[in-house]
């Protein structure tokens, strides 16, 4: 049967499909444009299927907060390839999942959420029968605090939150500058009071063989140790870094000085 222009066209807008496939499951489903749409899935499905044990590291990491800037959200879409990633029609998506996702706190319940007639999960699996690719949330991070400030890299291959105590005139530069330090400087925690004890207990360690190996005397191990984990905390810990923009301030220090700030928390996520 005759296949029309504005037939293939409403598939794909209700898709995304390519022309060429939105035609083909057209004509295998006589016209009927449910049945093209559930074909689409299907091979969807199947694709997915035999790329599930692919490595999908590449992708899309978007941030976003409302509108009230008291909630933000970190998802990364991820696909296999460079490629892909850059897509236009692959980044908007991304974003379109993102803004979707900040009305959810979990992965699983955003993945069961309705997304232009379909689950968002069912949208990744027909995204990967049309790209060719495995497409999956690779990332869900969420943040709340009474002022939530956000920032992407360039290249959307990172992407921080960051949470401060109040709204004030000056928390929306403070917010973002504080987020491109945590993207840039990649801290462990917060707080030296928010280091898994694990990593705390390592570095002692680590600390006090450096020591050994260079004959400091036992008794004197621990008060040394303690030492190099006090500059461990300042590299490593958000509010104790020295600040990027003004490297004789810490974080904390510039943060207070914006109307007596406090930085609550904050999110990072990224594609390695």
């Amino acid at each position: 049967m005759k296949i029309t222009a504005s037939e293939v066209n409403k598939l794909r807008q209700a898709t995304g499909a390519g022309m060429m496939d939105c035609k083909k499951a057209l004509v295998e489903a006589e016209g009927d444009f449910d049945k093209a749409v559930e074909n689409l899935r299907k091979k969807g499905q199947k694709v997915a299927a035999n790329r599930a044990d692919r490595d999908s590291s590449e992708g899309a990491v978007i941030a976003k907060v409302n509108s009230i800037n008291t909630v933000g959200i970190i998802i990364s879409l991820n696909c296999e390839t460079d490629f892909v990633a850059k897509n236009e029609t692959y980044i908007s998506l991304a974003n379109e999942l993102a803004e979707l996702a900040l009305n959810f706190e979990t992965l699983e319940s955003f993945l069961n959420a309705e997304f232009n007639g379909m689950s968002v999960s069912e949208k990744l699996t027909e995204q990967t029968g049309i790209i060719g690719e495995k497409i999956e949330i690779g990332g869900f991070k969420t943040l709340n605090a009474p002022f939530v400030g956000s920032y992407i890299h360039a290249g959307n291959k990172i992407a921080t939150l960051v949470g401060l105590s109040k709204n004030n005139d000056s928390s929306a530069d403070v917010a973002k500058n504080v987020a491109m330090q945590a993207a840039a400087m990649n801290p462990i925690a917060l707080s030296e009071e928010e280091v898994d004890a694990s990593i705390v207990e390592k570095e002692i360690e680590i600390a006090k063989d450096q020591l050994r190996q260079e004959g400091k005397p036992e008794a004197m191990l621990d008060n040394i140790a303690k030492g190099k984990l006090k500059r461990f905390f300042k590299d490593n810990t958000l509010i104790n870094q020295a600040y990027i923009k003004d490297n004789k301030i810490s974080v904390i220090d510039y943060v207070k000085s914006n109307g007596d700030l406090e930085v609550t928390g904050f999110e990072r996520l990224a594609l390695v």
